[in-house]
């Protein structure tokens, strides 16, 4: 079975702009503090889309994190985190990723694309995991879950501040809900 037959097979999702539910999606992180503890967080405010063609290398995933929407559980934190000496928010407000590639079958897929924080671009791979489809009982809309995780090295966007302090590696998860577009 090609991968394009796979998709099909795999993931029943009609073709079209698929929405994103951003009630129902999150992007979350973790990363190691002082070396012995992870600190995780999410971001508040995300825009994504998928688009689903025809055939596989049709498949494409789009996505906008607000940078400063980010919520570690500690505002104090999260105020440092955003400021010029870390993050600077000023300079980087959006975190973008763009798929460039979508293969495999089953429940096991991968989604190559590229991650850009700042004016830093760096091709980044995550696992992905279909959820399944269901159909909302209170609308009819149908709607598509998926998991994906990888990580990236804070280093290779020129985010090394605190060296020792932060690990380098950052471990992403994102749960994402599409909504299937409407029928023509």
């Amino acid at each position: 079975m090609t991968n394009d037959t796979a998709l099909t097979a795999a993931l029943p999702l009609a073709p079209g702009q698929w929405a994103l539910d951003p009630f129902h999606s999150s992007v979350n992180f973790t990363v190691r503090h002082l070396g012995i503890a992870k600190v995780r967080g999410r971001f508040e405010r995300l825009e994504a889309g998928l688009f689903v063609g025809e055939r596989a290398e049709d498949v494409r995933v789009s996505a906008t994190v607000d940078l400063a929407s980010i919520d570690t559980g500690n505002p104090d934190r999260d105020a440092h985190v955003r400021a010029s000496d870390l993050l600077d928010v000023e300079k980087r407000p959006t975190m973008t990723y763009r798929s460039t590639r979508v293969s495999g079958e089953g429940e096991d897929w991968a989604m190559e694309g590229e991650l850009t924080i700042g004016d830093v671009t760096r091709p980044v791979t995550f696992a992905v995991e279909f959820g399944g489809l269901v159909d909302v009982p209170m609308d009819g809309s149908r709607h598509a879950g998926f998991e994906a995780t990888g990580e990236i090295r804070r280093s290779d966007f020129g985010l090394d501040f605190a060296p020792g302090l932060l690990g380098d590696v950052v471990k992403i998860q994102l749960d994402m809900q599409f909504v299937e577009p409407k029928a023509a």
